[in-house]
């Protein structure tokens, strides 16, 4: 019996803090995998930029008109919808 509160504490800090960060980074994966030539995206750094090439760890994007930069996969934060560049 001296356990239950411990056991309980365990399994409301699984479903308030542990659950919901695993399913953030599965999230995040799928994206990263699903990035493709085109995309607008934004990084970490608050850079928004299209897809211009993707390897298996790096990122080329677009931010201007002929300047290109190289990015981690893991420094890009959201996917956009198309469109959202031009629009700004």
């Amino acid at each position: 019996m001296s356990f239950l509160p411990i056991i309980l504490m365990f399994i409301v800090l699984y479903f308030l803090m542990i659950r919901p960060q695993m399913k953030r980074q599965k999230e995040q994966k799928a994206m990263m995998d699903a990035l493709a030539k085109g995309d607008e995206v934004v990084t970490a750094g608050g850079i928004l930029g299209k897809v211009t090439k993707v390897t298996d760890a790096y990122v080329t994007l677009e931010v201007a008109d002929g300047t290109e930069i190289i990015t981690q996969k893991a420094a890009i934060a959201t996917l956009l919808p198309k469109g959202t560049i031009k629009s700004l």
